[in-house]
């Protein structure tokens, strides 16, 4: 007897099912992402996709542990975000807003890959020729790397299995489709069982898999939240798309750290890395202008200096404007509602922006204190000594609390030509007797203290 063809209701956020609509999800509790699906039965899918294979287990010892579970792929600053490299048989996904650079960085990778390994490319969205477009562009000549343009799960996974290449690439998981289940390509389940297809053929066969996933209107990947939790590794690229710089970074890694990010710059030849951050950011900075300050966050094991710049300007109506680019408008009121009731600075009548230079974004709390300063400084009009740098949290009561990894963006701050360097009290205390750096280091009490020092 034919399976019955019925019609259900799937979460976009986290996948619930259920056979009726609601309004708020009952997993989630999110307004208005019931979506309707038209399937047959599950059985239908799951018999066709796995094909009633018998499980097998292994002991714990049987499990070979090579240290050669890592491939290179020739961009330092990609594989630091990685944790070192691609792992074998690791599920790794690409997400960022249209024309980031998601397709460039990965065709750029085929070119050191391609040189031992043999890389097929999977695109859903292009032709060859615009493949081969890109990569005569890019430079990127090899025998090894093969372009099948397909969207069928089906056939890509059986040509896997029959070729074993070292390396595969989906561009993008949003245009695969599996041809069991009837919804359209992009749905929720086609997203989500295509994955998870592509997952079993990763971890049977030991391949390592990068797919590419769209992301919506509001920042996130479409598709199931449930999709981040299938991949081992999740990678963000951010950045404007009219600025020339590109940060990747790690929300999740099974197999390394989520704090690390890598630089990139694009030009027209490619993506290029940006081996000293630091340096990038703040070459630009103005000379004895008020309103702009220096601050360090630590981006995993890597300090990164960013300028901080501040404005302050009357304000015409009685509600004066608030505007952030780069840093937590919700603590920028905070910093602003201490600096008037702690520290005597008034902020009712002015406007206020803060903007952080090089589209990086900050949510460090060690931003504080260089923010504060540079508002203070754009409301004085007194610029900061261009050789100062200042990193520190400010509490509600107006005071500086101690940070980690201290010394290290000191020992960063003095490496690239800064001669002083504001920090919380505590975190003086701490460094004084075993810093042996020629940095001038001033341990501040409260914001005041801290200005007072910086100008």
């Amino acid at each position: 007897m034919a399976s019955k063809i019925k019609s259900i209701y799937i979460c976009s956020e986290c996948g619930y099912e259920s056979a009726k609509w609601y309004g708020c999800c009952p997993g989630c509790s999110q307004w208005n992402t019931m979506n309707e699906e038209i399937r047959n039965t599950a059985a239908k899918a799951y018999t066709a996709m796995h094909g009633g294979e018998i499980a097998i287990a292994q002991t714990i010892d049987e499990i070979s542990a090579d240290d050669s579970i890592r491939y290179k792929t020739g961009l330092a600053e990609f594989d630091r975000v990685l944790g070192g490299g691609i792992v074998k048989g690791s599920l790794v996904l690409l997400s960022g807003d249209p024309g980031i650079g998601k397709s460039t960085i990965l065709l750029q990778i085929c070119k050191r890959l391609g040189e031992e390994l043999k890389v097929l490319y999977v695109t859903g969205e292009e032709s060859a020729q615009q493949i081969k477009l890109r990569a005569k562009r890019l430079g990127v000549s090899t025998p090894n790397l093969l372009v099948m343009c397909e969207n069928n799960v089906q056939s890509i996974t059986e040509y896997v299995r029959a070729n074993k290449p070292d390396i595969l690439i989906v561009d993008s998981i949003q245009t695969m489709n599996i041809t069991e289940i009837s919804s359209s390509a992009g749905s929720v389940t086609q997203v989500r069982e295509a994955t998870a297809a592509f997952m079993r053929c990763a971890k049977a066969l030991n391949i390592p898999t990068i797919i590419v996933g769209h992301v919506n209107k509001d920042g996130n990947i479409a598709g199931p939240k449930v999709l981040e939790h299938i991949v081992d590794c999740v990678l963000y690229f951010e950045g404007e798309r009219h600025l020339a710089y590109r940060i990747l970074r790690a929300v999740k890694n099974r197999y390394g750290s989520t704090n690390e990010i890598g630089v990139f710059e694009m030009i027209d030849t490619g993506l290029k890395e940006v081996e000293n951050p630091s340096l990038m950011l703040i070459s630009g900075k103005p000379k004895n202008t008020s309103g702009t300050c220096v601050a360090c966050v630590m981006e995993g094991s890597r300090p990164i200096l960013a300028e901080v710049q501040g404005l302050v300007s009357s304000s015409n109506f009685g509600n004066p404007r608030r505007m952030s680019n780069g840093f937590d408008y919700n603590r920028m009121a905070m910093l602003l509602a201490v600096l008037e009731k702690r520290a005597g600075y008034f902020f009712s009548n002015c406007d206020a922006y803060v903007n952080i230079v090089g589209g990086l974004k900050l949510d460090e709390p060690a931003t504080d204190l260089a923010v504060a300063l540079a508002l203070i400084s754009s409301l004085k009009d007194t610029p900061i000594n261009d050789e100062t740098i200042a990193f520190g949290e400010i509490g509600l009561g107006g005071e500086l609390r101690a940070i980690s990894c201290c010394e290290q963006r000191i020992k960063e701050a003095e490496r690239l030509g800064f001669k002083r360097c504001i920090i919380p009290r505590h975190n003086f205390r701490t460094i004084s007797d075993n810093f042996t750096g020629d940095i001038e280091i001033v341990g501040a009490r409260n914001v005041n203290e801290a200005f007072n020092a910086a100008t």
